[in-house]
């Protein structure tokens, strides 16, 4: 997939889903459940158990219009054994080597940014978006003055980010959100998926709009 097509995925889906799991049979029953629920955009992260397996797995069984994606990419070699896995996208939590790595292989990238000289620099080496981590530290606020110097820069918060204030990051000017535990819980190391489901769709509804920001 293109970049720009996937930063346009990326503003109309507006949920990122992040797997990382104790448990590959766990991690995978999470990732089909979410894929269930409409959640389309998954990222697996490299530190799951046997994680490209689950993404192998994953890819098998997403509908066309869904994307596996590989997580906690550091290195070429990471980012080589997540392509060949399945993944079509991947993300980083910093560092040039991923990215350019992802660049070259032409897959779209999310790379890992907290300041405003790590968001031009990841944009500079051709990341298709800054994954803004960990966004906790200055929320919405934060990211609406990230915003001010960098208004088209396409940014996905992604720490911290639960249900309540998902909205306002959206307000803030975020493309999407990226979600660990407020979405998956304990469901990738073997817990409840009915309850999984129910924050998928309270995700998905504050993803749509329908629950104004507070």
């Amino acid at each position: 997939m293109h970049s720009s097509d996937f930063t346009t995925r990326l503003s109309q889906d507006r949920l990122a889903a992040i797997v990382r799991g104790r448990s590959a049979d766990a991690a995978l029953r999470t990732v089909l459940t979410l894929l269930e629920e409409g959640v389309h955009l998954i990222e697996v992260s490299l530190n799951t158990d046997d994680a490209c397996r689950v993404i192998a797995a994953a890819a098998r069984e997403a509908p066309p219009d869904a994307f596996i994606g590989a997580g906690t990419v550091v290195t070429r070699d990471d980012l080589l054994r997540a392509q060949d896995a399945g993944a079509t996208w991947v993300v980083t939590p910093g560092g040039a080597d991923a990215v350019l790595a992802a660049v070259q292989q032409g897959l779209p990238v999310l790379a890992g940014a907290l300041t405003p000289t790590e968001a031009a620099a990841a944009m500079a080496l051709g990341a298709t978006a800054v994954k803004l981590f960990p966004a906790s530290l200055g929320g919405p606020a934060y990211l609406r003055a990230l915003k001010d110097p960098f208004p088209s820069l396409p940014i996905v918060p992604v720490g911290g980010v639960d249900a309540d204030i998902a909205a306002d990051y959206f307000a803030a000017g975020a493309v999407a959100v990226g979600v660990g535990s407020p979405l998956v819980g304990d469901a990738a190391h073997g817990g409840d998926l009915t309850q999984l489901r129910r924050r998928a769709r309270r995700f998905r509804s504050v993803c749509r709009g329908e629950e104004p920001h507070t």
